[in-house]
């Protein structure tokens, strides 16, 4: 699939197949692609957990109200922002590079043929929080999102927003 085709695919999909797993294969595949991200200086200041526990899952919605994708999903992975890995110019830059970082696992996703669904965690204090006590985040290491994960059980397909009154030409 070409990257404008995978771009064109991507879509927040919110209801998945629970009786299909994701492979550790997949998984990696999305995490390696996180990490091929460009990041500030090349600090690379993030981290990933892989949630596939049925519990945890759940969890997570008890934390954040904006997650009830994961009721199906089968996996989530959570990017986390790790404040302690930046110099004096890469720290301010950290919300970015995690965001590169999560739509890179977004279009890798698209071409496994899996579905997504970020939910951002940060700034929201309250679900920072959240995360921080169910996953044991201690000190600068902050949840900057969720991204839930499975097989699609909507009907995937391009979409097309492009709006020539949102571009300057100079």
């Amino acid at each position: 699939m070409a990257v404008s085709e995978i771009i064109a695919r991507r879509k927040s999909i919110r209801t998945y197949r629970p009786d299909v797993e994701i492979s550790d294969a997949q998984i990696r595949s999305l995490l390696e692609a996180a990490m091929l991200a460009p990041s500030a200086c090349g600090m690379r200041p993030w981290e990933f957990i892989v949630v596939r526990d049925r519990a945890k899952l759940d969890a997570i919605r008890e934390v954040h109200p904006f997650t009830g994708m994961l009721k199906t999903a089968t996996a989530a992975i959570i990017v986390v922002a790790n404040n302690d890995i930046k110099n004096d110019i890469s720290g301010d830059y950290i919300p970015q590079d995690c965001a590169a970082a999560t739509e890179n696992i977004l279009l890798q996703a698209v071409a496994e043929g899996l579905g997504t669904c970020w939910c951002g965690v940060f700034p929201k204090a309250e679900h920072v929080a959240g995360f921080s006590r169910l996953f044991g985040l201690e000190g600068n290491r902050v949840a900057f999102n969720v991204i839930a994960l499975g097989v699609p059980a909507e009907e995937e397909g391009s979409r097309g927003f492009y709006e020539e009154g949102k571009v300057r030409w100079e």
